[in-house]
């Protein structure tokens, strides 16, 4: 059996004892504030972005990881022994971070390299890299694995994002003025969703209240069969709402695994804070 190293990169939001469990190696996205460029997780952690971009009168951008970081990577990895990495990357039509990682795979000799593209972002990009950590702990072969992920791709990870801050979207260019400020009087919350790969607008919802309870009912066409689900809420500085839904999907749904997780430095400059998510699939 070969020597099987588990890759991912920032923006799946992986908590320490997981990345610390499975041994995940960690390659990070950045932010951008106009001359200054920080890692997220490593060089600025989501609480302090959120407050920079709170006092900050132009929004950030973001960028991923430069090549020379995932060929640094894999050398290592292959220096330790490893002789397979599978490499599991937020969605290809966000960000260039899949074919950069592909790329990287082909300039390495002496270590077979096999990048997933998760079609997708946060914590449900996570949920295949515990999947791979889990099988890999368990013995199983690089072929196992990927199928595996394959497989829960087919079947649909899904995810739905509750926007809070119309003007935060406006400035990142995803509302025109117009749509923006008609969106605010209405008290508006636009649901989001991985479309095609894509974040993507599905519905507009008058109040908060209703837009958690509409993820919910996302989530519940899944749920009601019975099937084991697991499922994570997301949230961007906005741990009440999320802890709040967490715990009435557990008293609704009794075979949805759930627990919460974070929005970071580079999904949050898209969708800003109080951002709410839901995220699941069926086991």
């Amino acid at each position: 059996m070969s020597k099987i190293a588990l890759v991912s990169d920032s923006c799946s939001y992986l908590p320490k004892d997981i990345i610390e469990k499975y041994n995940v190696h960690i390659v990070p996205l950045s932010v951008i504030f106009g001359e200054e460029t920080y890692k997220e997780d490593i060089e600025l952690s989501a609480e302090a972005f959120y407050e920079k971009v709170r006092n900050s009168s132009v929004l950030p951008t973001t960028t991923q990881p430069p090549l020379g970081e995932f060929v640094a990577c894999y050398e290592n990895l292959a220096k330790e022994g490893y002789e397979d990495i599978i490499v599991v990357t937020l969605s290809s039509s966000v960000s260039g971070t899949y074919q950069t990682a592909v790329t990287a795979g082909n300039m390495v000799d002496g270590v077979r390299i096999h990048v997933f593209d998760s079609e997708i972002a946060a914590f449900a990009e996570g949920f295949y890299v515990i999947e791979a950590g889990q099988m890999i702990e368990e013995g199983r072969s690089v072929d196992e694995v990927l199928d595996r992920l394959k497989e829960m791709r087919s079947r649909g990870v899904k995810a739905y994002l509750m926007v809070d801050d119309l003007g935060h979207l406006h400035r990142g260019g995803r509302l025109t003025g117009a749509q923006a400020f008609i969106g605010s009087l209405l008290k508006m919350k636009p649901v989001l969703s991985f479309l095609n790969k894509k974040i993507t607008p599905v519905e507009k919802i008058r109040t908060k209240k209703k837009a958690l309870q509409r993820l919910k009912e996302h989530m519940a066409e899944d749920a009601k069969s019975g099937a084991p689900v697991r499922a994570s809420v997301i949230t961007a500085m906005a741990q009440e709402d999320g802890e709040a839904l967490a715990a009435e999907i557990r008293r609704e749904f009794p075979n949805v695994e759930v627990d919460t997780s974070y929005l970071g430095a580079v999904i949050g400059t898209h969708v800003g804070e109080g951002t709410v998510g839901l995220a699941w699939y069926v086991k």
